[in-house]
């Protein structure tokens, strides 16, 4: 009776080593998600001549949109046609919101009972902490997703329709809201000049802030969203995570706008008026949270603003939102460790409450692979290309914090660099922690402490 018993229990510990994790299986979905949308707009019908796409430069495309980055090997307006532009619209979306939360969302309007599993599998997507109440949450995201988005495009159709007609105006009205609100960074301005992103319209103040709002508010994240309803304006009731992003979004924004303007007022905007200058700052410091647009040149700023604009990139926007980057609360929760450990304190607090170690370990886990990747992508794609150090660090910083931002070069780069570019932007939009979980999630741990031994540090 035993033999049976044993073997049982064999086999079940068999599957559950082989089933696929929540890490995984989201991991996963984004895959199949950006094979088949390359695969549609590698099709005649997506591109404007009417001929077939390379397969390579259809998954670079699909992959920019869906990990909702904005790096192009073409300009979107000139290559694609209009069947071509709503399968990006349509993966950006899908991307933006995570694909588990558009199917729960389709469910719901269903009436399709959600199963537990798939309950897990959403609060894994969504970046929440908790189980109950994600139905709740999933509501409020799809709601809340379109009426910003509506707004933006009622916002920017005021200055679309009058240059562009009526019909066209209010198409790219929507293109362009729900690009920002999901921080894709895609457009279809190549109309006045290819690859010229909001240029045309630096010094219109609606459109700057209409897709600065969307853009951050897109960036805050899912949660924060759910705890501002529920609490409203009161500070003192918001949970940790939403205090610590509200204060360093508020923070970066305001002091990254305060440094471009003094980096930049007598460069690169000199001859703009006074007012021109702040907008453009102000633009400067909310778009490389992940977003991809410029009203700028990129490539002539100062070597302090290009620096600026990479640290801004790579930390990006806040978890469970349509942003990427290692995330606000990471960089502050290694900020947090630094300054507790030069006062030789173990505790990490803010807002008087104490960090745990897990959090503090991940934060560290995450920041290591980042900047791991970031180094090796740049000395590889530095060994076989002729850009400087400066350029392709751009590039790399953009790729895996799904922004978007480009000083020109990814269309002239190599098969491998681009590849490369790739790998970033799955990673950068998956996790780069959930992207080592998905290779090592089903691994058993060693039952087996080893001795202890100090070493110097610093």
């Amino acid at each position: 009776m035993e033999a049976p018993d044993f073997e049982l229990s064999s086999n079940n510990r068999t599957l559950q080593k082989h089933k696929a994790t929540y890490t995984q299986i989201i991991a996963f979905g984004f895959l199949v998600i950006i094979v088949v949308g390359a695969g549609l707009l590698s099709l005649p019908i997506s591109s404007k001549d009417n001929t077939w796409t390379s397969y390579f430069d259809s998954l670079f495309t699909a992959t920019s949109a869906t990990c909702v980055t904005g790096l192009v090997l073409f300009d979107t307006y000139t290559h694609w046609s209009v069947f071509g532009q709503l399968v990006i619209l349509l993966m950006i979306q899908i991307g933006g919101l995570g694909f588990m939360s558009v199917i729960t969302t389709v469910s719901i309007f269903m009436g399709r009972r959600i199963s537990l599993h798939e309950r897990k599998l959403l609060m894994q997507s969504a970046g929440n902490t908790k189980l109950s109440g994600m139905i709740q949450l999933v509501r409020r995201i799809f709601f809340g997703t379109l009426i910003f988005e509506s707004a933006g495009a009622i916002l920017l159709a005021t200055r679309f329709c009058p240059e562009m007609g009526f019909l066209e105006g209010i198409y790219n009205a929507i293109f362009h809201s729900i690009s920002a609100f999901c921080n894709a960074g895609f457009d279809l301005m190549g109309k006045f000049e290819p690859n010229s992103s909001l240029i045309h319209y630096q010094s219109d103040p609606v459109v700057n802030l209409t897709i600065c709002g969307l853009i951050v508010i897109g960036g805050l994240g899912f949660m924060v969203w759910n705890n501002i309803i529920k609490a409203k304006l009161d500070f003192k009731h918001y949970s940790l995570h939403t205090k610590i992003v509200l204060s360093i979004t508020a923070v970066l924004l305001i002091s990254s706008t305060v440094l471009f303007f003094i980096l930049e007022k007598n460069k690169n905007f000199a001859g703009l008026s006074t007012a021109d200058k702040w907008l453009h700052s102000f633009f400067q410091a909310v778009t490389p949270r992940t977003a991809g647009f410029n009203t700028t040149d990129l490539s002539s700023l100062s070597e302090s603003s290009s620096l600026l604009t990479t640290v801004l990139m790579l930390i990006g926007g806040s978890p469970g939102s349509t942003a990427g980057g290692i995330k606000t609360t990471t960089f502050v929760v290694l900020f947090l460790m630094a300054f507790a450990s030069s006062r030789k304190n173990n505790n990490v607090v803010i807002f008087k409450r104490r960090l745990s170690d897990d959090t503090l370990k991940r934060a560290s886990a995450i920041s290591s692979i980042y900047l791991t990747a970031v180094l090796v992508s740049t000395f590889i794609i530095c060994s076989i290309e002729p850009y400087t150090i400066r350029q392709i660090l751009f590039e790399v910083s953009s790729a895996i914090g799904t922004v978007g931002l480009s000083m020109g070069l990814t269309p002239s780069l190599s098969v491998v660099s681009q590849s490369i570019l790739i790998v970033l932007m799955f990673a950068g939009r998956v996790g780069g922690l959930s992207l080592m979980l998905v290779l090592a999630e089903n691994r058993e741990p060693v039952a087996l402490m080893r001795p202890v031994e100090d070493i110097l540090i610093g």
